[in-house]
């Protein structure tokens, strides 16, 4: 029930930053078209998070200690156009039209999915 609650908190916190940053697009001609795939980016987004951004986190080391943690938003950034380009090879419309408006839209999904997480009461620990 928890990974439901958090996969839809993501897909929430997804369809904020395709609302508020002009370089994140989502193209779908209906509204369950739309649910649809910001749901397969929340599992997209969820699955390059656990697999992929462990490495670069660990790579990165050095530059995340040396930037006091900032290092940590480039990194969240570089995980979201993954996303894209994932999304875009499984045939989902959603696009992150470059680094900018990755790490913008990287802070808003942060920041409404934690927010949302607390809402509903989701904690990492769980």
């Amino acid at each position: 029930m928890k990974l439901l609650l958090r996969l839809l908190a993501s897909a929430a916190a997804t369809a904020v930053a395709v609302w508020l940053i002009p370089g994140i697009t989502l193209t779908a001609d209906t509204v369950q078209d739309q649910v649809l795939t910001l749901l397969g980016v929340a599992v997209i987004l969820g699955l390059v998070n656990a697999v992929v951004k462990p490495f670069a986190a660990a790579l990165g080391t050095c530059l995340i200690v040396l930037t006091f943690g900032l290092f940590l938003l480039v990194i969240n950034a570089l995980m979201l156009m993954l996303t894209s380009w994932v999304a875009g090879q499984v045939g989902l419309g959603f696009m992150v039209d470059g680094f900018w408006a990755a790490l913008l839209g990287s802070l808003v999904i942060s920041l409404v999915s934690a927010v949302a997480g607390s809402v509903l009461g989701l904690r990492d620990s769980d």
